[in-house]
């Protein structure tokens, strides 16, 4: 028994290329060039129906507010850049304080009226309307703006262009003005309250003064920190400071060398004693001292005089030495004891003279507080008052026109709306755009499949063979057909992908119906034969039979008729032209024997002819449709799925296969068929090299016919190399 064929391993997404956009869009050139043309002709026809319209543009070179020289106390220096500031006068431009008046002035409620045939336009209205005829923009890489205007009557858009200009440059001086005498008064009136409140705080300074007893060489002090307590109350802290690092300093030498043995002691006293001048004597003079007696001890005994005398040098040396160290650690106790003192005396000072700083700043404080405030304000007074003399300067002062007309609006010469070449060129990339768009739309919503990817991502079995469109029957259009080669190819991947030698029973199953399942097996059946190999036909699709009709062969006798016991095998199988192929039609099917290949008869029958033929091809119903392909796919050892490109969704491939597995069936791999080959250049590369071979051949076959025919010579043209099939009864 066979064993199932084993799931090849999922493939990555496939990534699309330039040459998967290009396919895309050969296959969707209908809905692109439909798109195309409904949009270019659209946008054509509203063009030439729009009215025409004129333009006229001013320019203006706008700056900011500033006077022709500096103003009083300071420098006007050159004006920060502002990106926001050319937007700004753009919205203002178009705003109601501007338009408005340009309406009223131009009289242009009541001409519009009639021209739309109104009685009457409301100014909120007109001011819509306005603003459609309005484009204001910026003159490129300069400051300057541009106001142009669009309407019917050319004279009309000049005088509202010009308008607008002097309107809006009215605007700005009259608003300048405004602001400079609205901040004058705000200045002067500010300025006497604050002269108020400085004259109540000078009062309120003077009887503190007064009151408190602030002598004279403290009463003009910036602040009451400034007495002779807390200046005092300060050199003694800086004092403290200066005795306490000095109590710090004698304090860890002297626990540095009071923690040491005599040993360590004498290594380390110089190092932190460095001014010590009798100890390095006195070191030198045991060193030579030692020196003496261990030169004696190499010739004399250690009760020699010499020695003894020598070695009662050395501990009267060894003596010195240590009364001296013994001095020196009570200097440095001394020390630190005498720096110690020091320190507490100081912080008892530091505390009295910060008591006293304390009394005398409490005492003061009040009035120090106020004359601060009198300062501060006094400060506010002063900065008011130069502000207001500024600005009463520079009103006086000649101001450059901030808004400055360039060119004037002059009447257009040619309408300028709409703009036909313009109009048709975006609307053909418009129209080129959205037809594209559209076209990868569609694409991106047809589950279909489209490509070897896509089966093998989703199926996770292996393509087989990529059938070409618009195939026919290889028994008429002989061996050298351009579609030959696609059935060679499945024929040899069929041989390679079987596991088991013996298996040689093969039936072709689909999702849905017209996928090619008939012509698929019968075009494979005939290529095996054309190899030499001996091949039984059996039509089993019993509800619609087709295979008989490529033999042009009565349908009444075959495999029913078998099953039913009403004929034996040597009466219903048929031979072809191809000695090697023989063919069972599917017979007549009774209403009453709709389960006829689910019986142990259609067992027997596979069994026998696979023992007679090397192979048996089945055809078979759709197998989402009846049950009779699911039986064909259990009993027989090999089934081969046919995908018919972009017809039927994916998930109906996926239902078909599980179904095939689900009988136990064996699903060898998918035929993708009905591929056009000449329009989708992703099978091209697939199958196009055999077929653009074999139609050279043919063609070449063609043009030999034709120099035969001229001179006379009888021989057939190459069309009618495949001669009519002769079907005769086997038996």
């Amino acid at each position: 028994m066979e064993t199932s064929r084993p799931a090849s391993s999922p493939t990555a997404e496939a990534q699309l290329h330039f040459l998967d956009y290009w396919r895309i869009i050969r296959i969707r050139k209908t809905v692109i060039l439909a798109v195309f043309l409904l949009v270019v002709l659209t946008t054509t026809a509203v063009t030439f129906v729009l009215p025409e319209s004129y333009e006229s543009m001013v320019r203006i070179a706008v700056e900011k507010d500033a006077t022709d020289i500096d103003p009083l106390g300071r420098s006007q220096g050159p004006l920060p850049y502002d990106p926001y500031f050319i937007e700004n006068e753009f919205q203002r431009i178009q705003s109601h304080s501007i338009l408005y008046p340009v309406i009223e002035h131009l009289h242009l409620d009541t001409k519009w009226a009639k021209r739309y045939n109104e009685n009457v336009l409301p100014e909120p209205e007109v001011y819509k309307l306005l603003r459609r005829h309005l484009d204001v923009r910026q003159t490129r890489n300069t400051s300057l703006i541009e106001i142009r205007v669009y309407d019917e009557d050319k004279d009309e858009a000049s005088a509202i262009a010009n308008e607008i200009a002097t309107v809006y440059q009215d605007s700005r001086k009259s608003m300048r003005q405004q602001h400079s005498k609205g901040g004058i008064d705000a200045l002067q009136s500010q300025f006497k309250t604050q002269d108020e409140k400085v004259k109540k705080l000078q009062e309120e300074v003077d009887g503190l003064r007064v009151s408190l007893k602030i002598p004279d060489s403290i009463a003009d002090a910036p602040a009451f920190q400034s007495s002779l307590e807390r200046e005092t109350a300060s050199s003694l802290s800086q004092d403290l400071t200066r005795a306490n690092s000095e109590y710090v300093f004698w304090q860890t030498k002297y626990e540095k060398l009071k923690g040491l043995n005599r040993s360590d002691l004498r290594k380390a006293v110089l190092t932190v004693v460095p001014s010590e001048e009798l100890l390095p004597k006195l070191y030198d003079q045991e060193s030579q001292a030692e020196q003496v007696i261990a030169g004696l001890l190499k010739d004399f005994s250690p009760q020699h005089p010499d020695v003894v005398r020598r070695q009662a040098l050395l501990n009267k040396i060894n003596e010195q030495v240590e009364a001296r160290l013994d001095g020196i650690l009570e200097g440095l106790d001394n020390y630190v004891t005498a720096a110690k003192a020091r320190v507490d005396s100081l912080q008892k000072q530091v505390l009295a003279a910060r008591e006293e700083a304390a009394d005398a700043a409490a005492r003061t404080r009040p009035y120090f507080v106020a004359k601060r405030r009198l300062d501060n304000e006094q400060r506010i007074l002063d900065a008011i008052q130069l502000r207001t003399l500024q600005e009463q300067v520079d009103a006086t002062l000649p101001v450059s026109s901030m808004v400055e007309i360039i060119d004037k609006a002059e009447p257009g010469l040619r309408p300028v709306r709409p703009n036909i070449p313009l109009n048709i060129a975006l609307g053909v990339v418009v129209g080129l755009v959205m037809g594209v768009g559209l076209a990868f739309f569609i694409e991106y919503l047809d589950t279909s499949v489209k490509t070897i990817d896509d089966v093998e991502r989703s199926l996770q079995a292996p393509v087989l063979g990529v059938i070409p469109q618009n195939v026919g029957s290889l028994l008429e259009e002989g061996p050298d057909s351009p579609h030959a080669e696609a059935y060679r190819v499945l024929r040899t991947n069929v041989l390679f992908s079987r596991k088991v030698p013996t298996a040689n029973s093969v039936t072709v199953v689909s999702g849905g119906a017209g996928e090619g399942k008939s012509t698929t097996i019968f075009n494979l059946a005939t290529v095996f034969a054309q190899n030499g190999q001996r091949v039984l036909v059996v039509d089993s699709d019993l509800r619609r039979p087709s295979l008989h009709k490529f033999l042009n062969v009565s349908n009444t006798i075959g495999l029913t008729n078998y099953l039913l016991r009403q004929n034996s095998l040597e009466e219903v199988v048929q031979t072809t032209k191809i000695p090697t192929m023989d063919f069972l039609p599917s017979g007549k099917l009774p209403s009453s024997s709709l389960g006829v290949l689910n019986s142990a008869r259609m067992k027997e029958f596979i069994k026998e002819v696979k023992s007679r033929y090397d192979f048996v091809f089945f055809d078979s119903p759709p197998i989402m449709g009846v049950s009779d392909a699911s039986v064909l796919a259990s009993e027989v050892d090999l089934s081969l799925l046919v995908v018919q490109y972009r017809k039927y969704p994916q998930a109906m491939t996926i239902r078909a296969k599980q179904m095939v597995e689900k009988v136990g069936g064996t699903l060898l791999g998918v035929v993708l068929n009905n591929i056009n080959i000449s329009q989708d250049s992703y099978y091209y590369y697939y199958s196009g090299y055999y077929y653009d071979y074999y139609s050279k051949y043919e063609d070449s076959d063609k043009e030999k016919d034709k120099g035969a025919k001229k001179n006379g010579d009888g021989a057939k043209p190459a069309g009618e190399r495949a001669t009519s099939i002769e079907i005769k009864p086997k038996y």
